[in-house]
């Protein structure tokens, strides 16, 4: 298949589900022979940042249309669509916004499928949001919105309701060609803790189900600290990160592309010729390393009380590469990005891609400083082919751009709270990009945490990057 042809046929698998894919990203590898590099050989760090008219959009103003609580470029506007607690079809809007994405739902209508990170325990009287639960006991879940965006990209609310309930702690998860979000679970907490059942699951929810999706574990796609998900539109293939440290690097290969439920086999990453490599810390930009997979014997474990690393360490005695807290996740013309939060020198996070057809894994970001990038966290691919990047750190926390020249800006910032940034996704139409503020994951603790909130943000995103 050529390049032309290749593209072709993404992009129309892409608008299938109603999903936009990036042009070519191959250009953040193209920057890598002007970089200069350190006496003992490695790269510098990239400190340059991509100002208005480079690829960003400029200084950062607070918006006068949500009373200053965050801060983006001037030209540009945002809107609330959602908070926690409101009303929604059958109750209320569960707190702890999370890993989100956009699907095409009719003439102006984008469907939001969002994650919910609750964290309340059994203990702290924890109970499932609604419907047909997993676990009675489990907090979490997801919920979809229905969306109305119009051609300048302003979006409003028009309905919301439950989707998944009964799970726990849903971080990020990722869409699928086939038009289902994969929601998945970061945490192996089983029974011990007074679930009714175990946890550390995939479930699959249906996009165009106008209530709760039977909730299924899918045991195949092991049972670990999910983070989030990517799909290869061609393959079918289900890229998995995983959020402890270290960590691996994961993909399902189901027995019938877009049919998780039949099962499949799980495999991990490794760098041929480096058993366990330690991608954490020494590495050198845009330095491509071949890798193989290797097969998980074990993924999944009905035990009560799982030990941590009950995955991992099978794939690490097989040689698998480490990555220092893996989260964020998303495809993007023939690669999957992803990002390592405390990873690199100084701590602050990597950005890694895997370039499928080429098997071949290489970083393309590393931040020298919590200033520059602090915690990158869930990620997606712009329709222009640059990186939007959420950050989950301390301090103020901002949404980041990365351009297809490896230049970072910034696109926004939180001006209320220390809440992190989680879900950024762009509306089928690619005019309109939704992001969340999570807000308190334990309520039942602390009911008087902050609310999540899901934003639109429209603006003249031809100007740069994204």
């Amino acid at each position: 298949m050529t390049g032309i042809d290749r593209r072709h046929f993404l992009r129309k698998s892409a608008a299938a589900s109603g999903l936009i894919l990036a042009p070519s990203l191959t250009g953040l590898i193209a920057c890598s022979a002007d970089r200069a590099l350190e006496p003992n050989g490695a790269a510098v760090p990239p400190l340059k940042r991509a100002r208005k008219g480079e690829g960003g959009y400029g200084e950062l103003v607070p918006n006068k249309q949500l009373g200053g609580i965050i801060a983006i470029p001037k030209g540009f506007h945002a809107a609330l669509i959602s908070t926690a607690g409101e009303e929604m079809v059958g109750g209320a809007v569960p707190y702890a916004f999370d890993g989100m994405a956009a699907f095409a739902g009719g003439r102006n209508l984008v469907r939001l499928v969002r994650n919910h990170e609750l964290r309340d325990e059994p203990a702290a009287g924890s109970r499932a949001f609604g419907g047909d639960a997993y676990d009675q006991k489990g907090p979490a879940g997801n919920t979809t919105l229905e969306v109305r965006v119009y051609p300048n990209g302003r979006a409003e609310l028009v309905r919301q309701f439950a989707s998944l309930t009964g799970t726990f702690t849903n971080c990020a998860g990722g869409s699928t060609p086939w038009r289902t979000w994969i929601s998945s679970e970061e945490t192996i907490a089983g029974t011990e803790l007074g679930f009714d059942r175990p946890h550390g699951y995939n479930f699959e929810v249906q996009v165009d189900n106008d209530g709760i999706t039977r909730p299924v574990p899918l045991h195949a796609m092991g049972r670990f600290d999910h983070e989030a998900v990517a799909v290869d539109p061609d393959s079918g293939f289900v890229y998995q990160t995983e959020d402890r440290t270290p960590s691996g690097f994961y993909r399902f290969k189901p027995k019938t592309y877009g049919r998780l439920q039949e099962g499949g086999q799980l495999q991990i990453l490794t760098i041929e010729g480096k058993p366990q490599y330690d991608t954490m810390t020494g590495q050198r930009p845009f330095s491509p390393m071949k890798v193989k997979w290797v097969n998980i014997r074990e993924p999944d474990s009905q035990a009560s009380a799982l030990p941590s690393g009950f995955v991992f360490n099978q794939g690490l005695e097989r040689g698998a590469a480490q990555f220092a807290r893996l989260e964020g996740c998303w495809y993007g013309d023939g690669s999957v990005f992803f990002n390592a939060t405390s990873g690199g020198d100084a701590g602050a996070g990597q950005v890694w891609q895997y370039h499928i057809r080429r098997r071949e894994l290489q970083l393309v970001f590393e931040s020298p400083s919590t200033d520059v990038l602090n915690s990158p966290d869930n990620i997606c691919v712009s329709p222009r082919g640059g990186l939007v990047i959420c950050e989950d750190g301390s301090g103020v926390q901002h949404v980041r751009g990365l351009t297809r020249t490896g230049q970072i800006f910034d696109l926004a910032r939180n001006d209320m709270n220390s809440s992190e940034w989680a879900g950024a996704c762009f509306s089928p139409q690619g005019r309109t990009l939704f992001v969340n503020l999570q807000g308190e994951t334990r309520p039942l603790d602390n009911p008087n945490g902050a609310k999540g909130l899901t934003i639109a943000i429209w603006g003249p995103w031809e100007s740069g990057a994204l």
